[in-house]
């Protein structure tokens, strides 16, 4: 029979699936060299399943583009024979940039292929009222390059997290209420400015990425994480995807309602989860309180206040943990997570708030609820972590030398 002369090459398909088949491996590598670096190649080819052979060429082609190298101090094999030389990640020359935007300021920082911060600069938004989205990313490329000319380091890309609807395909923040912002084209404005390559997320499932490489969660099967700070996000993923919904609009919780609620929402409903949790709303209740009476717009007086021994403000931050265990317990009745990852002030830094947390949750599920990796860092990770996600996916098209 004769071959259709549109038909494709006999070649095509199979090229195609082998280079998939090599960024996939070039993936597993990679991970397998953070996960449990220094470690042999025999040991890389035992986790991942890949031949030795095929290993061995993807950690030469990886040390070739400065992502690992040879570890200095050789294993000795239990046989006879050379012994082995383990691979580790190169983490002293690459860098990538973290930017997150918060209400009332945004976090710029660097950070190495293990997730650690190297540099880190907060900017505040200037005046009373939201910034335009322009002047912020301006500001924050601009010092991105000065963080990066202080530290000599090597830029693979920079990383874009914020709160809100964030369409990480577009590159977008489709809205952000608290900051006024609608259909900013995050990825263009920030890659005219660096020059980079840039990649915009939600930081909600930012974090995931960033507890299932450097993090506590790394190894579960299914991880849920609830950010709670001005904006309320959740983010969720199983087998190491992050599950994104159409127009990456999964994780908009902010008008759930939480049971015991009692804010009114601008929505025009009370309790609704974001209402109930906000930070504005704790800072509002502690100012009514007489808690660092002038300061009521920064949490982070209530939270020091706490910790000087006022009691008024240990109660807030307390019944604000039992809230959040309370949209936990929500979640986790309708995801069944193995690992629940909370982001939020008391929990991450008091202890009461956290037992208070795992309290409502339930004595059977309290084990599986975990503060964040990242209490000191967070936003610098969670901006990071945008960055690096892509890279170990596939690091042959994140890295330079890859084409």
């Amino acid at each position: 029979m004769a071959r259709s002369a549109t038909a494709a090459p006999p070649s095509f398909l199979p090229r195609a699936a082998d280079s998939d088949r090599r960024r996939t491996s070039a993936s597993f590598v990679l991970r397998a060299v953070l996960e449990h670096g220094p470690v042999a190649r025999s040991t890389i080819s035992r986790l991942t399943g890949l031949s030795p052979a095929s290993v061995t060429d993807h950690c030469a082609r990886l040390a070739g583009m400065g992502l690992v190298r040879e570890a200095a101090v050789p294993q000795r094999s239990k046989g006879v024979g050379r012994p082995h030389v383990p691979v580790d990640l190169d983490d002293a020359r690459f860098v990538v940039g973290g930017v997150h935007v918060a209400v009332p300021y945004t976090t710029v920082a660097l950070l190495d292929l293990r997730g650690r911060v190297v540099a880190e600069r907060r900017l505040v938004h200037e005046g009373t009222a939201p910034e335009q989205p322009e002047r912020v990313l301006a500001r924050a490329a601009e010092h991105l390059g000065s963080l990066l000319a202080e530290t000599g380091r090597t830029p693979l890309g920079v990383g874009v997290a914020t709160g809100g609807w964030v369409d990480r395909d577009s590159g977008t923040i489709v809205e952000h209420p608290l900051l006024g912002w609608q259909d900013v084209p995050v990825r263009d404005l920030v890659e005219a400015a660096t020059g980079l390559d840039v990649h915009v997320d939600g930081h909600a499932r930012a974090l995931v990425n960033g507890e299932r490489l450097f993090g506590r969660a790394r190894g579960s099967r299914s991880v849920l994480h609830l950010f709670v700070g001005n904006m309320v996000d959740a983010a969720f993923a199983t087998h190491d995807a992050v599950h994104y919904g159409p127009r990456s609009q999964a994780g908009a919780i902010a008008h759930l309602p939480l049971r015991g609620g009692t804010e009114r929402c601008d929505c025009g409903r009370t309790g609704c989860l974001q209402a109930e949790l906000s930070e504005r709303t704790l800072c509002r209740r502690a100012r009514e309180a007489g808690v660092a009476e002038g300061e009521g717009v920064n949490p982070m007086h209530v939270l020091g206040a706490a910790a000087a021994g006022d009691p008024v403000a240990v109660r807030l931050l307390v019944e604000r943990a039992r809230m959040v265990g309370r949209a936990a317990g929500l979640l986790l009745d309708v995801l069944n997570p193995e690992t629940v990852v909370v982001t939020e002030m008391g929990v991450v830094h008091r202890e009461d708030c956290l037992a208070a947390l795992r309290e409502t949750v339930g004595a059977d599920r309290a084990a599986s609820v975990l503060p964040t990796s990242f209490p000191e860092s967070v936003l610098a990770v969670a901006g990071g972590s945008v960055a690096l996600d892509v890279l170990f996916r596939d690091p042959l098209g994140a890295s330079p030398g890859a084409n």
